[in-house]
């Protein structure tokens, strides 16, 4: 079985060094809010290109805090509209209900699978506050019509780079480093994973990286002192200290991941199969590589037949899920094409060009 994913393998590509640094966690006694936390923030930002990086609990937080932070910052109020794709990861949109923002769905291009950007203007009104921008499978949704918009509108542009860590724009500018804040998710599955859940906000701006550290550490900058009603929402020293170590292969298990990439572009050729249409100068870090298939669950019977495990990222869309009643008569055409059509095939650093020459032998004899 060519396995979709396993950590093993991939935590096994640098396990000494991860193994030293959780020990040399445990000998210093010192969990959480150190050093370990304070190396990869700065390492971190760094890395994407900001001025600032708080490490957080998770993804969902990240997201969660950025946005209740623009409202305690008197930049939004609970009411005011986000524009969010409707094919996203449902994450994207409990940070906004969480908040009492009010999600405005967007259609995303079939042939890429992103937000399309064509579509925005006519969702902005005098409420629009926010554009949330995902990057999803690993590629940048970011283009200069967004950043038009933005501008022309006076919107927050917040990224949702949970699923493209390392992935740059045509520029050269990472993703994360591109709007006015980031959210990031460390989950074990990501290109940068933690060995358990983690996430952090990026952003330029000083004040909004304050207020984040103190929501996420229940409300306060202060010991004992408590300006917001916060939470507890902390990346621990293990965690940090494991992502620290992994940061610094990044680049390069990004790298690898193209690689798996064009064997597959290069050598699927079955007509039943439609694969995204890659963007020009793009770095597309191949978080997930997503064919489409009208065929979808027979294609996945088949190749778990002959011995390739597959993921389908996402069987329901948002607006079809029972926890948002009250959308599941809006019709997304798109999105519920998107949904119904894609398979995830196997992806990670850890993969051989054997493996992956073989999942393209089976597809083509499908």
């Amino acid at each position: 079985m060519i396995p979709f994913l396993s950590l093993k393998d991939v935590t096994a590509l640098h396990s000494a060094e991860i193994t030293e640094a959780v020990q040399r966690v445990i000998y210093s006694g010192w969990y959480l809010q150190g050093q370990e936390l304070e190396r990869f923030e700065k390492n971190y930002a760094d890395f994407i290109g900001t001025n600032h990086c708080v490490g957080v609990a998770n993804g969902l937080d990240a997201l969660i805090w950025i946005y209740r932070a623009y409202i305690e910052l008197g930049v939004m109020q609970p009411g005011d509209e986000v524009i969010v794709p409707a094919n996203t990861y449902i994450a994207s949109i409990l940070a906004l209900t969480e908040n009492g923002l009010v999600p405005v769905l967007a259609e995303p291009c079939y042939d890429t699978l992103e937000i399309d950007d064509s579509q925005l203007e006519k969702l902005i009104t005098p409420k629009t506050r926010s554009i949330l921008l995902v990057h999803l499978y690993g590629r940048c949704a970011f283009t200069e019509t967004i950043d038009r918009l933005c501008q022309k509108y006076n919107l927050k542009l917040v990224e949702d780079n949970a699923q493209a860590h390392g992935c740059r724009y045509v520029d050269g500018r990472r993703t994360g480093s591109l709007g006015d804040a980031a959210g990031h998710s460390f989950y074990p599955g990501k290109n940068l994973g933690a060995l358990g859940d983690g996430g952090a906000v990026t952003c330029h701006d000083q004040v909004l990286a304050d207020t984040i550290r103190a929501l996420a550490n229940y409300g306060s900058q202060r010991k004992y002192v408590f300006k917001y009603t916060g939470r507890n929402s902390r990346l621990d020293e293990i965690q940090a200290a494991v992502l620290d170590v992994k940061l610094r292969y990044l680049d390069a298990d990004n790298d690898r991941r193209r690689a798996i990439a064009k064997v597959y572009v290069d050598g699927i050729r079955n007509p039943k199969l439609t694969l995204p249409m890659p963007l020009e100068n793009e770095q597309n870090v191949y978080h997930i590589f997503p064919v489409l298939c009208e065929q979808r669950n027979d294609l996945q019977k088949y190749l778990e037949r002959n011995g390739v495990q597959t993921v389908i990222h996402y069987p329901i869309p948002p607006h079809k899920q029972e926890c948002y009643k009250s959308w599941n008569s809006l019709s997304f055409p798109v999105t519920e094409r998107i949904h119904q059509e894609e398979l995830s095939l196997p992806m990670s650093p850890a993969m051989t060009s054997e493996e992956a020459q073989k999942v393209v032998d089976i597809i083509n004899c499908y």
